[in-house]
């Protein structure tokens, strides 16, 4: 059995160790019924530990790591009967939690979508609907969102914040197929107090309202003879946000790719990209909200892009590492470097929530189709959104 020992730093204090089973739901009813098995070797995490599950489907996560909640990392030929995470608190750490998945093979040439900056509020919701109308058509296997899922919880009050959040995950609920999300800038609570009002005292600050609402930050699953991982790339500072991928994470991340084959492929998914052009397009800025640069213990950086990137490749680069897709510009942007055997596109996703302009270029509103064949996606295919005079397909 996989595991790696989790450092007491980051241990949840005062809650039982927790105890699990990972089980075939064949029926896909939730409810574990006779003759249904325990499934082996299916990893889980706590967003630090990160251990599979044992010969009869069990697991047990002691001490207890991470922010409150569990995952499964659904493996492939699966998919989650309900979600894929559970909330951990007081009350829940001492009862057993369960994971159904059922069988879902993917046939060799599945598509996914991925899709970013919906920045959802009730003027953006036509523009989701019609983004589900396109998967309708399309039919992928799965979605990836990759982050500013709402117009903005980082300088608004709770009772906002709530509702972007609420209207977010009922719109997701509506697609037939999994949607799988990562935080942006604008999902990080209350970080500027200025404008926000928000105590950093309050139990939803930072990251938690997304934990709240939306399971683990950062994560990661298999589709397809591929590992996809859900990085966070949003940190904070403060009140503000900025590019980089925080130690906590980059430890659990070297767990998570130990756990799988060297040969398996790996595609991450994030907001603030790895790597991108558009500061070059926009200029140099040092007006607010936002400007071009930060200083974070003394140290300027770049706040838009992940400014420990280097650190993420090295790590990841160990694995076949085709694709790394971001949002954050609310444009479609694809860069390749020849990187020796193994090269990786970094690829933008273009804006759902609208089209946007630099200077007078116009950026288009869509998204990108990949196909996978034999565990290699393609160089992905733009689909305008269709609802702008300019972004007939």
């Amino acid at each position: 059995m996989f595991t790696v020992a989790l450092t007491a730093a980051f241990a949840i204090q005062g809650l039982s160790p927790v105890t699990g089973l990972v089980y075939a739901d064949r029926n896909a009813n939730g409810v574990r019924d006779a003759g249904e098995p325990g499934l082996p070797g299916v990893v889980i995490s706590d967003q630090v530990n990160v251990m599979a599950s044992g010969t009869d489907g069990s697991f047990r996560l002691d001490p207890l790591g991470g922010f409150g909640v569990v995952y499964v990392s659904v493996p492939d030929g699966y998919r989650a009967v309900g979600p894929f995470w559970r909330s951990v608190d007081s009350s829940a750490a001492t009862r057993s939690l369960q994971f159904g998945l059922t069988p879902a093979p993917l046939a060799d040439g599945f598509t996914f979508i991925h899709a970013s900056d919906t920045h959802m509020d009730a003027k953006s919701r036509p523009r989701t609907e019609r983004l589900r109308a396109l998967i309708d058509s399309i039919r992928p296997a799965f979605v990836l969102v990759s982050g500013d899922l709402i117009r903005d919880a980082l300088r608004v009050p709770e009772p906002e914040a709530r509702g972007y959040y609420e209207m977010y995950r009922d719109e997701m609920a509506k697609i037939p197929v999994p949607v799988w999300s990562v935080p942006g800038n604008h999902e990080i609570f209350g970080i500027e107090r200025h404008l926000s009002l928000v105590s950093p005292k309050h139990p939803l600050y930072g990251r938690r309202m997304y934990r709240h609402y939306l399971g683990p930050d950062y994560y990661s699953f298999n589709a397809g003879g591929i590992h996809f991982i859900a990085v966070n790339s949003v940190d904070i500072d403060d009140l503000w946000y900025f590019g980089r991928v925080d130690s906590v994470q980059m430890a659990w991340l070297e767990r998570d790719v130990a756990s799988i084959p060297p040969s398996m492929p790996v595609i991450t998914f994030n907001h603030i990209p790895l790597v991108g052009t558009s500061e070059l397009w926009r200029g140099f800025t040092e007006e607010p909200p936002a400007p071009t640069l930060i200083k974070v213990r003394g140290r300027t950086l770049f706040r838009h892009v992940v400014s420990n990137a280097r650190e993420v490749l090295a790590m990841l680069r160990s694995h076949p590492y085709p694709l790394a897709l971001g949002g954050h510009y609310h444009q479609r942007e694809v860069i390749k470097y020849e990187m020796g055997p193994r090269p990786t596109q970094f690829h933008l996703a273009a804006a759902v929530v609208g089209p946007t302009s630099v200077g007078d270029i116009r950026m288009t509103s869509g998204i990108s189709v990949y196909r996978v064949r034999g565990g290699k996606p393609d160089d992905g295919t733009f689909v305008p959104l269709g609802l702008d005079p300019l972004e007939k397909p």
